[in-house]
């Protein structure tokens, strides 16, 4: 750590509330910035940085920093940030599974909206893929072609085939990594 950092670190551990005022005037606004890029939400961001600041005030005394400040004060909020995008994935997947249980849809609506909304989001995961692999893709999984068919049809050879399904498959798990668990859950009631 820098000079500075070590002092204003070592009077915050003293309970130096002047030091901890430092520090949070130094890195508050940056910090909003960086987690504003990962919640895309400034009064989320806010939250998140103050409560991480308040935590670190609060834990002073057993504060270990082996990096910088700085460095530490950013792996805090990012992990602080992610924590609070796993919250809301959850809050969002109780949710949906209230409105499965039937707390004010029927299970057929609630079945309706689950499943319009994944093939929302798959048909728009689709256009997502570069065009090469949305077409080698499309021609695959909805025309039913198969490799050959797909090489002779756009003139191109079975090895580049097989890696534009690849590459869309794996494109295609990333785009829809917050759906897969919808399938998951309510995939065994479509097939009933």
């Amino acid at each position: 750590m820098l000079n500075e950092e070590v002092q204003l670190f070592n009077s915050l551990k003293e309970g130096d509330v002047i030091a901890f005022e430092k520090i949070f005037k130094r890195y508050y606004s940056p910090l909003c910035n960086y987690i504003i890029g990962i919640l895309n939400d400034f009064d989320e961001a806010e939250e998140v940085v103050q409560q991480t600041m308040i935590n670190i005030w609060e834990k002073k005394n057993n504060l270990e920093i082996t990096t910088s400040l700085k460095s530490y004060l950013y792996r805090s909020v990012h992990n602080a940030a992610l924590n609070k995008v796993r919250q809301t994935k959850v809050r969002k997947m109780y949710a949906i599974e209230k409105v499965y249980e039937g707390e004010g849809f029927s299970e057929q609506a609630s079945h309706k909206v689950i499943k319009t909304e994944l093939e929302l989001q798959i048909a728009s995961s689709i256009e997502k893929l570069p065009q090469q692999c949305r077409m080698v893709f499309k021609l695959s999984r909805f025309e039913e072609m198969k490799y050959a068919e797909i090489a002779a049809h756009l003139d191109i050879s079975i090895k580049t085939v097989e890696n534009h399904m690849g590459k869309a498959l794996k494109l295609l798990r990333g785009y829809l990594k917050d759906y897969l668990i919808w399938v998951i859950v309510f995939s065994p009631h479509y097939y009933n």
